[in-house]
């Protein structure tokens, strides 16, 4: 398999705030033509580090290249710049009209006035802003103004293209119709992408790779699916939802089959965990069934517990259920197996889950600076 190319490397990344180190990037790559995700609670250092790919903040250390070229003074930083764009979470329009918004940046970098006029109506197009072109920019609304706002970023057609959560705070039909014009755009031109956001759908939805950010570091980075089922500690399982999170203890492994003790509970998992090792169990919401009749043989969970549903809150299209057997367990279910299964709080039920839905993690292994997961 021929490796991509990489089009931006950072190499001992370091930057420091009012004497206190914010950020501590031993490595980062990204790829042509691929579309990365950061995610990580407030001050995990997702802005600051976009902000150092553009060389707007000062770094203690480090070095940046650009297709393997030392990215060291003004004019190198200049041609840098000039094939990235960048969308902040405001769109910070100048006062003036729709069309001369899009336009600046074409304008900056010096192209002509037939090629502006064809690339400005091209994108006004693309974003539905064709008929507001000649409006002032402060009298768009906060949907209107995040479209001016891609428009003007795509139409320099960026070789990268940067985003600080870029649809925060819009509504759920404008942010969905928005992404998905920017991810056809980005998909379509071939174009290298890093996006900060807190909406892990949308990180799962678009993204070839997930990097998890915490305290100034990458803590673990790979494809959507192994970093949302794989986690690589009790923090990373935690922030991607894996909700429940347990004790365990492996009493035996056979051919990558484990057991686990579990409050005193038997627990069969998969992995390579010896006897003795302390782990910590995880297990997604989604993957706990729920039934009112003991599936025993009939299914293909290894893993069966009566239990009694302790509380019970609406998530939108599913419902979220604690259950209460040896241990807790937190369960979805759909707003209409709810109903037909005839569930409510206090009501006995049983609680199943494969062996192959638990996720061991080792309670004795220092947390992992960074993590490539497959």
């Amino acid at each position: 398999m021929t490796q991509a190319v990489s089009v931006l490397d950072v190499k001992n990344l370091r930057v420091d705030r009012g004497g206190v180190q914010i950020l501590d990037i031993p490595s980062f790559s990204l790829h042509a033509k691929e579309f990365v995700s950061l995610i990580g609670p407030n001050g995990a250092g997702k802005s600051t580090l976009l902000l150092a790919f553009m060389g707007l903040i000062k770094k203690r250390s480090g070095a940046l290249k650009y297709r393997g070229e030392l990215i060291h003074c003004d004019a190198s930083w200049l041609e840098l710049r000039r094939r990235i764009a960048m969308v902040l979470q405001e769109p910070l329009l100048f006062d003036s009209t729709v069309y001369e918004n899009v336009a600046s940046g074409l304008r900056i970098r010096g192209l002509g006035r037939s090629e502006i006029k064809s690339r400005v109506g091209a994108y006004l197009e693309r974003f539905n802003l064709t008929d507001m072109a000649q409006r002032s920019a402060r009298k768009l609304s906060g949907g209107e103004a995040r479209r001016v706002s891609l428009a003007r970023a795509f139409a320099v057609e960026p070789e990268m293209i940067f985003f600080d959560e870029p649809f925060a705070n819009l509504d759920a039909p404008t942010r969905q119709t928005l992404t998905e014009d920017m991810d056809r755009i980005i998909r379509e031109h071939g174009i290298a992408a890093v996006l900060v956001t807190h909406d892990q759908s949308e990180a799962l939805r678009m993204s070839n790779r997930i990097v998890v950010m915490n305290g100034g570091s990458i803590v673990q980075q790979g494809t959507p699916a192994a970093v949302m089922n794989k986690p690589v500690n009790e923090f990373v399982a935690s922030f991607v939802g894996m909700e429940t999170i347990l004790e365990g203890v492996v009493l035996g492994n056979r051919d990558l089959q484990m057991t686990l003790s579990v409050a005193g509970n038997e627990v069969d998992a998969i992995g390579d965990h010896l006897p003795g090792d302390q782990v910590y169990c995880c297990i997604r919401p989604e993957n706990v069934t729920v039934s009112i009749i003991d599936p025993g043989r009939k299914s293909s969970a290894r893993n069966v517990f009566a239990a009694r549903i302790a509380d019970i809150a609406s998530m939108g299209p599913f419902l979220k259920l604690r259950l209460e057997c040896a241990f807790v367990l937190t369960a979805y279910v759909t707003c209409e197996s709810f109903a037909n299964l005839e569930l409510a709080e206090g009501r006995e039920v049983y609680a199943s889950f494969k062996a192959t839905s638990v996720h061991a993690i080792s309670r004795r292994a220092p947390d992992t600076p960074l993590k490539e997961s497959a």
